[in-house]
């Protein structure tokens, strides 16, 4: 294989003699076809380059640049790339020696804008190496210390962009598609050699916007990004954000690649490269220029920009945000002019209320957000006032707008500050109860749910779901009282109820309720999913908050737990409604005697085992909880006992199915009868089994005792404990095989518990003889138990089988009577019709009826007793 050079050079002969000997034989029409390849010889002019010493030398390789120049003003040819790509060397060489080079070198450099020249279609694969190393090499050019070559190989590079044909095409060649050779730069790495040119051009404001020009024609790429990225592009755009530049186009540049590296590179680690200190405070300060000085629409536009980036940084835990002072800006520039107290950050300011402001607003209310999740930026954010300014969106909406707020801006802004107040409540809590925000959250949900006519917009992601209606509103003025109960801060609770939440909060869910009768959305699914969380916190542990509860509040759930199970699958969030309902049962029902009797009156304990029946794995394990805290009041067990499910399935054999299920999802084994197949470990589960012994302090929970709390097998056996193991009706054989077990669970947990405990003495020691004799008789035991209930369960099967067998007896003794009378009823038919056919039949059958009447006559006669006939007068057949 020759190198492309030679190969490039065999197939584009010279005037002159071959270099190999010979000169190639060509036909008529590939002649005709390159004239024009035939009119330079390009190997002779890169050894012509190689010379150097004369004057005339010099002025002679300037003509030949020339005449290669003019040669290739329509397009380079593919096959002739490397060839150029070696003159571009030899002239950048040139040049550090003669300024003379420049231009030519600038001309050749522009021959790259053209188009290529392919004469097959496969030469863009063909080529593929070599036009991709030659495009590389123009990124290298950028070494070359002439910012005449500099700009005109960024031009060169934005017009791939661009491209244009030329006004003449050759003849038997067709131009490189459109896409080549952006194709070819990312290949190449054109883009992270440019990103690494730029220190070179620091103090060049000219060629480092023509540098960034291209690099937003190249960033555009994924690919490209990747490779700008892997050259710290982001944190070295940054850093010349805030260079000296009238037109301004420096930051629009770098913040428009910068937001290009963001969208199709790695997020965090673009991040990563803006959180250095030098980075946050470059992008402050560019942003408090245009903040203050900035008065055109463009600037606004990248004002914000470049907040959005500031924002992302903020997400970063790592960045110096506050350190920098860029979050205390941010933080105050979010609350004017809600918070009147004068600032000197902010002197001077002016809101225009544009609609740039307007997403400037929305933006600053993000980065609250993002700052309240950084525990440093706590401090900023309570001296700053953050609460009582987003508190001044807890009011009802105006019309006209707030201030010069339209009334859809104004409820866009509304229900963000709303939702940012939720996650800033959380960390400030002190804060917002010195504001008296429970007293204006409870204000605000009772005029959403009050008659005051009102039209929401519904337009912002905030507002979905709520045209025309309050709802949207009502979601997040809940979901900040659900952020900040969810501290169990007893301030919070306290103040809550003292003001009547637990009433407002049935209200709500009354009218959450009645709206879904009309149609169910995801918002009002939410809505009362967030009161029951919120009820359930604020009656948690308080028997008096139960009381006032318990009858109203009894009356809301009840409708929770008759809900159709297929909802369940629907997607709009009834599985988490129903979860939410149940928690709020046990918390604000369990433990008053009298909400739980009156629970019970309304059939709950029946609708929370139709519940069970539907057997949905994430309902079982808090319904069981639910029902084993049920039974400590005695109208349970009652309940339960008489609850008939489908197929009049009982309450017993439901257990039991969940028990079957839980140990077959759990791998415990078991053979096909529902029999102990381990006596040793006869509860042991799969995941069990396969553990290590892991010696571990006397307060952490070992596997044995973990399974209690994760499985649902610890709720059924206390169950059956409340419903008792005799006399259970509907139980099939292979229930009592599987009661047998459930009434020895304790046990067999004991057992277990004492072979983690005996196996951990001897990973670490070797325990002594009686230690050792004692150990040994607890695990005997716990086999005997295993034993026994292998026999009781044995004894089961065995008298199940005896019983079918009498069965089986019963029935055939049954078949075999019906098919002696089935056989007497046809010899009786068949005698009757020979006496209606043969008379000599009837006479000897009426014979033998006079003899057997006689037979059964009394031999006593009856003295002065009347006479009966016992013959029919006039009958002919005897029956």
């Amino acid at each position: 294989a020759e190198p492309p050079a030679s190969r490039a050079a065999s197939r584009s002969p010279a005037l002159g003699p071959s270099r190999s000997g010979g000169e190639r034989r060509r036909n008529t029409s590939d002649a005709a076809q390159d004239t024009q390849s035939r009119s330079v010889d390009l190997d002779h002019v890169i050894k012509l380059l190689k010379g150097s010493g004369s004057k005339d030398l010099e002025k002679q390789q300037l003509k030949t640049l020339k005449k290669v120049v003019k040669h290739f003003e329509n397009g380079l040819l593919l096959k002739n790339v490397a060839q150029i790509t070696k003159i571009l060397k030899l002239c950048a060489e040139k040049m550090n020696e003669q300024e003379a080079f420049t231009e030519p070198l600038c001309e050749l450099i522009k021959l790259f804008g053209l188009p290529f020249q392919k004469k097959k279609s496969s030469d863009e694969v063909n080529y593929s190496v070599e036009v991709s190393q030659s495009i590389a090499h123009l990124g290298y050019l950028m070494r070359v210390p002439s910012s005449q070559v500099k700009i005109q190989i960024c031009k060169c590079i934005v017009s791939f962009y661009n491209m244009e044909l030329p006004g003449k095409l050759l003849s038997g060649y067709q131009p490189t598609s459109a896409s080549y050779k952006i194709q070819m730069a990312e290949v190449g790495g054109l883009a992270e050699t440019l990103v690494l040119s730029l220190a070179l051009v620091e103090n060049q404001l000219t060629e480092k916007l023509w540098i960034l020009k291209a690099l937003q024609h190249l960033s555009s790429s994924g690919r490209n990004c990747g490779l700008m990225v892997e050259a710290q592009a982001a944190s070295k755009l940054c850093l010349y954000l805030n260079g000296a530049d009238p037109s301004g186009q420096l930051v629009f540049r770098s913040s428009d690649i910068l937001w290009n590296l963001l969208e199709n590179t790695s997020k965090e680690e673009v991040v990563g490269q803006l959180s250095s200190l030098q980075c946050v405070h470059a992008l402050k300060e560019v942003f408090v220029d245009l903040l203050m000085h900035g008065f055109r629409h463009c600037d606004y536009q990248l004002r914000n920009d470049l907040l959005v980036i500031a924002t992302l940084v903020a997400e970063n835990p790592a960045a110096p945000m506050i350190e920098s002072g860029f979050a205390e800006l941010l933080i105050v520039l979010a609350t004017f002019p809600e918070v009147k107290l004068p600032n000197p950050l902010v002197k001077g300011f002016k809101l225009t209320y544009s609609y740039e402001d307007f997403e400037m607003k929305k933006l600053l209310f993000n980065v609250i957000g993002m700052l309240s999740k950084n525990s440093s930026a706590t401090q900023l954010l309570s001296e700053n006032h953050v609460v009582p300014a987003l508190l001044y969106y807890l009011k009802p909406n105006q019309k006209p707008g707030f201030h010069d707020w339209s009334a859809a801006q104004y409820e866009e802004l509304q229900l963000h500050a709303i939702a940012v107040l939720a996650s800033v409540a959380a960390v400030l809590v002190d804060k917002y109860l010195s504001c008296q925000a429970n007293t204006l959250l409870l204000v605000f949900l009772e005029w959403c749910i009050g008659q005051d006519p009102f039209f929401g917009q519904g337009n912002s992601f905030h507002g979905t779901g709520g045209r025309g209606n309050k709802l949207a509103q009502m979601r997040y003025g809940l979901r900040v009282l659900r952020f900040v109960v969810s501290l169990y801060d007893d301030a919070v609770s306290i103040n809550l109820c003292d003001q009547g939440a637990i009433s407002q909060l049935l209200d709500i869910l009354k009218y959450a309720a009645n709206k879904s009768k009309e149609k169910e959305s995801t918002i009002l699914l939410e809505i009362q999913a967030d009161a029951l969380f919120i009820l359930s916190v604020l009656c948690e542990n308080d028997l008096h908050r139960k009381e006032l509860f318990s009858c109203e509040g009894i009356a809301i759930l009840i409708p929770f737990f008759k809900m159709d199970p297929k909802k369940l699958y629907s997607g709009l969030g009834h599985n988490c409604l129903l979860l939410s309902a149940l928690d709020c049962l046990w918390s604000c029902v369990i433990g008053c005697y009298i909400a739980e009797d009156y629970f019970i009156e309304k059939q709950g304990i029946f609708l929370l085992l139709d519940l069970l029946a539907v057997k949905e794995k994430n309902l079982c394990n808090i319904i069981l909880g639910i029902l084993v805290e049920f039974c400590d009041n005695p109208k349970t067990t009652l309940h339960m006992s008489i609850w008939r499910g489908k197929r009049d399935q009982t309450a017993a054999n439901l257990l039991i199915q969940l028990w079957r299920q839980e140990e077959l999802d759990l791998g415990v084994k078991r053979d096909r009868y529902g029999m102990i197949v381990d006596i040793k470990r006869p509860i042991a589960t799969s995941f069990q089994k396969q553990q290590k012994v892991i010696p571990v302090p006397a307060n952490c929970p070992t596997f044995a005792i973990m399974e209690v709390s994760e499985s649902i097998r610890a709720k059924i056996y206390l169950l059956f404990c409340k419903l008792g193991f005799e006399n259970l009706p509907g139980l099939s054989t292979k229930d009592f095989v599987t009661l047998a077990i459930i009434q020895r669970y304790m046990d067999f947990k004991v057992g277990e518990v004492w072979s983690e405990i005996r196996a951990e003495i001897k990973e670490e020691f070797r325990p002594i003889t009686s230690d050792e004799r004692t150990l040994e008789a607890i695990s005997k035991v716990s086999e005997d138990t295993g034993r026994m209930v292998v026999a009781l369960q044995t004894e089961v099967l065995e008298s199940q089988h005896q019983h079918k067998i009498q069965e089986e007896e019963k029935t055939y003794k049954d078949i075999q009577a019906t098919r002696t009378q089935r056989e007497f009823i046809n010899k009786s038919w068949e005698n009757f019709l020979t006496r209606t056919s043969n008379y000599e039949a009837l006479k000897k059958a009426k014979r033998l009826q006079e003899i057997s009447i006689e037979a059964s006559k009394s031999k006593a006669k009856v003295q002065n007793g009347p006479v009966h006939s016992t013959d029919i007068k006039k009958l002919h057949t005897t029956v």
